[in-house]
């Protein structure tokens, strides 16, 4: 049902205010149609509110009974909008929706159909968020950086999008000694691009669910640890920077927060990551950051490289650094980019990971659509 305008059943047509000007003045519908040049059916249609008052009649009503045309404008106006249906219900279920969360977008990859069903639009968009109403959508906690008390709407769309995927896989309990274990192999696929192809299969052994989903526009996720009971951890990532340093930064420090447990009352959300380094953020992200910057390059040794050749950084000593480190050269200079605050150093060795890690898993994005159960 459309909702009370607040003018319904209190507009009257422009007519009366010229019938009851026309009383004032002792006229006649034919005495006004002589004065207006008009026929007396042209007045008798404006006084029976059968026929609108354009500006240009409001303009010669208004010299000829002596009254102010704007008034006649406005009645017209808002008798006109009284008379008028409201819009389909679909408008204002959308408007609703879209006011909150990425509706265009969510529709556009897939995760939720197109519909002109109202009905069917809320049962769609309350499916995707797990809740019975659209009111009870939560409010996730920002977790990345401080100042911030809840996930904007992109954020919350791009987590339940990963959760709504990871119901869908299949994986054992989750095993904390297998995590560790698969962590030590991973150390050893740091070296090449192509080694992040063994990460889906070392993690799902673990009874870790990875997900990766592209992220949503201005929302810059780069990662989740989330739930979906005690013993079935989800790690999901966007892959918005397709490089070799970022990549392997964000799996270790979600792998750190599965690793403590945390995030098991709420997701722990992670935008913006690599900018929190070295800043104030809460003790659990501050783990996280630690042991994930530890696994990209062992951070003593990182640092003793730092303070022997800063300012000058060569080339060739990172490559010699890199080799003797058995990690690919991208995560020193992914290192050096946030210890120098210079990004444009040496950045032809950020290798691109994304189509490697795409020969082992499903990706739900850049056009493709990981299916669910609707």
């Amino acid at each position: 049902m459309d909702e009370d305008d607040g003018s319904r059943d209190t507009a009257i047509p422009p007519g009366e205010a010229v019938k009851r000007a026309m009383e004032r003045l002792g006229w006649s519908q034919s005495d006004l149609a002589f004065a207006l040049g008009v026929t007396t059916a042209t007045i008798n249609q404006i006084v029976a509110g059968k026929r609108g008052v354009s500006h240009a009649m409001a303009k010669a009503l208004g010299v000829a009974l002596e009254i102010d045309p704007r008034i006649l404008v406005t009645m017209q106006a808002e008798w006109e909008l009284q008379q008028t249906d409201g819009p389909p219900e679909i408008v204002r279920v959308r408007s609703r929706i879209l006011a909150d969360y990425p509706l265009r977008e969510m529709i556009k990859r897939g995760w939720v159909p197109e519909t002109d069903d109202p009905s069917k639009l809320r049962e769609k968009i309350c499916r995707f968020f797990d809740v019975q109403d659209i009111g009870d959508i939560p409010h996730l906690p920002y977790a990345a950086r401080s100042g911030r008390n809840s996930a904007p709407p992109s954020q919350r769309a791009w987590v339940s999008r990963v959760k709504q995927i990871a119901h869908e896989v299949q994986a054992p309990a989750f095993n904390a000694a297998k995590l560790e274990q698969a962590l030590e192999r991973l150390s050893d696929a740091r070296s090449e691009p192509q080694g992040v192809r063994h990460v889906p299969r070392l993690l799902q052994d673990a009874g870790i669910r990875f997900i990766v989903v592209e992220d949503l526009p201005q929302s810059n996720m780069d990662g989740v640890c989330l739930w979906l009971h005690d013993k079935a951890p989800v790690i999901g990532m966007s892959l918005r920077f397709d490089r070799i340093d970022n990549f392997w930064f964000v799996l270790r420090h979600e792998c750190a927060h599965v690793l403590h447990g945390h995030g098991k009352s709420a997701p722990k959300l992670d935008a913006d990551l690599t900018q929190t380094i070295g800043r104030e953020v809460d003790e659990e992200e501050r783990i996280a950051n630690a042991e994930a910057s530890d696994f990209c390059v062992a951070q003593d040794k990182m640092t003793s490289f730092y303070l022997r050749k800063n300012p000058l950084f060569s080339e060739r000593d990172v490559l010699a650094f890199s080799k003797k480190m058995s990690v690919h050269p991208g995560l020193v200079v992914g290192q050096l980019h946030w210890r120098t605050d210079r990004y444009d150093f040496l950045r032809r060795h950020l290798a691109k990971v994304r189509e490697h890690l795409a020969m082992t898993t499903m990706m739900d994005g850049w056009g493709d659509v990981i299916p669910v159960g609707q």
